[in-house]
């Protein structure tokens, strides 16, 4: 199974169109911030624009997205939140929104809310061969949570769900300056930063491994 993972779209759509082989990838993955400080009409337009190339997709709403954005995507069958799917034997699922921020955006959780979102995901996918977990923030202490000034600020409920349970990929964003590969034990941690960048993943998922790449 081919898939393709970017996030942090921010009501910017326009670079979509330039992923390679977009259309025919067998999943894409949003990892969250489909629009900056919107509403799911907002996010809905920005939905559009990439099911019109392909519509095998799933999608977390992030922290500037409003709660609605999240009740839309489940709604359409779309999301990953709290939920978790089994495509081709691999196990995808997420957490959306982001640990508590200081700047009061519209979708934040706890870190014991974050812990048992991804646990009630995970127990849906617990079976399947291989594990994706997709989440809008990034574990704590990697380079993918890393800000300008060398704070880390990613989740700790997060990083500790991932030594735990050490699904074979993360797959994060929300940090843009945090683009970058970073592992935990096994499992590999992906942010690709913000779409408008040109930042996008491309996963190649078996029942015997996992393969994944940071593009451009």
């Amino acid at each position: 199974m081919r898939i393709i993972a970017f996030g942090d779209i921010h009501m910017n759509p326009e670079r979509i169109g330039t992923i390679p082989a977009l259309a025919q990838a067998d999943l894409v993955i949003v990892t969250g911030d489909l629009t900056n400080f919107g509403t799911w009409a907002e996010a809905d337009k920005v939905l559009g624009r990439l099911t019109t190339i392909n519509p095998r997709l799933l999608a977390l709403a992030g922290n500037l997205d409003y709660p609605q954005v999240e009740t839309g995507l489940a709604a359409a069958g779309l999301s990953l939140h709290g939920r978790g799917v089994i495509r081709q034997k691999i196990g995808l699922f997420g957490a959306g929104g982001s640990n508590i921020t200081p700047f009061a955006t519209p979708n934040e959780f706890s870190e014991e809310e974050l812990a048992a979102l991804l646990n009630t995901g995970y127990q849906m996918v617990a079976n399947a061969e291989r594990h994706v977990l997709v989440s809008h923030t990034p574990p704590l202490n990697t380079i993918t949570d890393l800000i300008a000034s060398g704070i880390h600020v990613g989740s700790l409920a997060v990083r500790n769900f991932i030594e735990k349970e050490q699904p074979d990929l993360c797959l994060c964003g929300h940090i843009h300056e945090g683009r970058g590969i970073d592992t935990i034990g096994r499992t590999t941690v992906i942010n690709p930063g913000m779409l408008q960048d040109g930042g996008w993943i491309e996963i190649t998922a078996t029942a015997d491994a996992i393969t994944s790449s940071l593009h451009p």
